[in-house]
């Protein structure tokens, strides 16, 4: 069956999945699976382990598999992360997909989760195939608002060659560079992770993987949720 949703991110039962009476309960969910997660034990078995204890649905234990991490990882992300003066008249590698459909979630009301390390991530992610929705130009909008704002020199984007439509993607961020002036590329790759991991530049992501061994990262989704999406609902597993 085609997919034809036309917003992003949004479930039927998360405004009781993450309703305030839940978040007491997540929130000490992340701190036991971020506590064995320190310990050494492997997500999976910690996971069922935290998620059992609390009787958490399937999404719920996604939601703290996503915020959840070590305080090794914690450490090492947060002396990595930069502020926004830092990217004054400096490029910008931008990990798309991640940045792209976390904003779009943003504004189509959808769940954003605020990690343990003080990232912003939605639930799912893109897996495979990537669907143009109502909110992408304005997101794309916003993202660009924001880096304009940061006065950076030049934005690189990295999109996934496997995931469906990232050739009408790049058409779309283009177009919108030609149009507002933005010094913007784009390049599609087989695998971003490497490429930003490895990278001396300045990464905007919120993948884990990315941000356990970037040199530098900055939190360019919460800039853009902050500055422009007060009303997004936004679940705050951080502390």
């Amino acid at each position: 069956m085609p997919d034809k949703r036309t917003h992003r991110g949004q479930h039927p039962q998360d405004n009781t999945l993450f309703s305030s009476e839940q978040l007491p309960g997540l929130r000490l969910a992340v701190r036991d699976l971020s506590w064995l997660l320190s310990r050494g034990y492997a997500v999976k078995s910690s996971l069922k382990l935290v998620g059992d204890r609390f009787t958490l649905k399937e999404r719920q234990r996604m939601a703290v598999m996503r915020c959840g991490c070590s305080d090794e990882d914690l450490h090492e992300r947060s002396a990595r992360q930069v502020d926004a003066a830092v990217l004054q008249h400096q490029p910008l590698l931008l990990d798309g997909y991640n940045i792209i459909t976390t904003i779009e979630t943003a504004m189509a009301g959808g769940v954003i989760l605020k990690a343990r390390d003080g990232s912003f991530r939605d639930i799912a992610g893109v897996h495979g195939t990537y669907r143009k929705v109502e909110e992408t130009i304005p997101s794309l909008k916003l993202i660009g608002r924001t880096i304009t704002k940061l006065n950076t020199s030049q934005c690189l984007w990295y999109l996934d060659r496997p995931v469906s439509n990232s050739g009408r993607l790049k058409i779309i961020l283009l177009q919108l560079a030609d149009e507002n002036n933005w010094d913007w590329d784009v390049n599609i790759v087989n695998n971003p992770d490497p490429i930003l991991s490895d990278a001396h530049e300045i990464v905007a992501t919120s993948d884990s993987i990315i941000l356990n061994r970037c040199q530098q990262w900055f939190n360019l989704v919460g800039s853009v949720i902050n500055d422009y999406i007060p009303d997004a609902f936004v679940v705050d597993l951080s502390g």
